[in-house]
């Protein structure tokens, strides 16, 4: 509406020179000269008007420009005096500094923190100029990992620490690679990736490092806190009544060596405690051989095995032992041609493993079944699934599984389904195990 209204004051300052103008051309053609006189004053008036009318619109603009150029945009233009066309202007002026005044606060807002979330992370991380060498940025964990001070420019690196610096900065890293580097007269293995990316007309590197001697040392220690825990439980479950009965057969010989008179040692007595603590012995013994056997899954011996004969194997070898427990047994592939590049030796020894797991979840299970299915998901995984109506793992143990050694049963060695996990993990796949208690379970071997 402002923009109108200046348009028709500007076009009536036109018209009104132009007919001046005429005005005075007139005047000449009839020897008036008076009115000749007068009609130029006028004209040079409305010259000046005009000019001083588009001049200060321009001024205005040009003051707005200005500031923009430096990017004041704390700048306030008055609003409340001059021509009515300026004040509609620098209300506009107004606006948009106060908008972009909110933006950049947003942004700084923004860039504060993320800049505390990346201070935070215990991830070093690291961007400078490639062609100067100046910082763009750097978080304090880089140079904690590193073991150096804040510095404004990697050739400060370079001067104290040549070898790191090559390592660490001229050697390009696109995928993420572990290395080891000398600090603090150790060795100090990190993981290391970066990449380069360009704004405008200057490329910078963005390089990212994390400490994994301590993660590595973190899982590694909680690992063998529940392997220690779970080998404790079993040993002394075996070790308690073995010195108890011990401790009791050695009193009765006591005894019968001291008072041989009065003490009758009963023979049959002392064969049993023996022959039991035999027994627990070496059960303690094959407790020992089977945390080894953890061991002794290295490597594997590939081939392509199409799974219908897979199942046909494991069907033939367990459906007869299965069903005479009164358990139904399944086994059902949805593409008859599905493939796999596994070791079937270790492959088959899981899939026994889990079917005997789901026998014993059946075992007092009225209408009992196990299914083993195959199938291919929407990722293109080849899944093999083994199903149980049994009695189910309860959720409190149900993330304990597949750690060494742990187990529900009274008989259980608890290796079974750890080797399991390993097996899966060499041929890098995983095994996920879904349960609900009185329900059934389902382990899923995901290839």
């Amino acid at each position: 509406m402002n923009y109108r209204g200046y348009i028709l004051k500007l076009f009536f300052r036109i018209a009104l020179s132009m007919g001046l103008i005429q005005g005075v051309i007139y005047a000449l053609e009839v020897n008036n000269n008076t009115y000749a006189i007068i009609a130029s004053i006028l004209l040079l008036y409305v010259f000046i008007n005009t000019y001083g009318f588009i001049k200060r619109r321009f001024v205005a603009m040009d003051d707005f420009f200005e500031a923009a150029k430096y990017r004041d945009f704390s700048r306030w233009f008055p609003e409340d005096r001059g021509p009515k066309d300026i004040r509609f202007l620098y209300t506009g002026f107004n606006e948009i500094n106060r908008t972009i005044k909110e933006i950049n606060s947003k942004n700084q807002a923004q860039y504060v923190y993320l800049q505390k979330i990346l201070e935070m992370v215990d991830i070093g991380i690291i961007a400078y100029n490639i062609e100067t060498g100046d910082v763009l940025w750097s978080n304090d964990s880089f140079g904690e990992i590193l073991d150096v001070p804040s510095f404004k420019n990697i050739r400060f690196v370079e001067s104290r620490k040549p070898e790191l610096f090559t390592t660490i900065f001229e050697t390009y890293h696109r995928e993420p690679d572990s290395i080891s580097i000398a600090l603090r007269n150790e060795s100090l293995k990190i993981l290391i990736s970066d990449t380069v990316f360009q704004v405008e007309e200057d490329a910078f590197k963005l390089v990212v490092i994390q400490n994994i001697d301590d993660t590595l040392n973190k899982n590694e220690s909680e690992s063998w806190k529940k392997l220690l825990s779970v080998m404790t439980h079993e040993i002394m479950n075996s070790i308690a009544p073995i010195s108890s009965l011990a401790d009791t057969l050695h009193q009765n010989i006591q005894m019968a060596l001291k008072e041989p008179e009065n003490t009758q040692l009963e023979l049959e007595d002392l064969n049993s405690g023996i022959k039991t603590i035999k027994n627990r012995s070496e059960g303690l013994l094959q407790f020992a051989k089977t945390y080894r056997s953890l061991n002794k899954v290295t490597h594997l011996n590939l081939e392509r095995v199409r799974i219908s004969e897979l199942f046909s194997n494991i069907q033939l070898l367990m459906e007869p032992s299965i069903t005479a427990k009164n358990i139904a047994v399944t086994f059902n592939v949805t593409t008859p041609k599905l493939e796999l590049d596994i070791d079937i030796h270790l492959i088959e020894q899981v899939l026994i493993n889990l079917l005997l797991n789901a026998v014993d979840a059946c075992k007092e299970i009225e209408n009992a079944k196990i299914k083993v299915e195959a199938s291919q998901n929407t990722n293109r995984d080849i899944v093999i699934r083994v199903f149980d109506n049994g009695a189910g793992i309860p959720k409190d143990i149900l993330e304990n599984v597949f750690v060494p050694f742990f187990t529900s049963k009274a008989t259980g060695s608890g290796i079974g389904l750890s080797l399991c996990k390993q097996i899966m993990l060499l041929h890098k796949g995983k095994i996920i195990v879904k349960s609900i208690e009185g329900e059934g379970s389902v382990f899923s071997l995901v290839f």
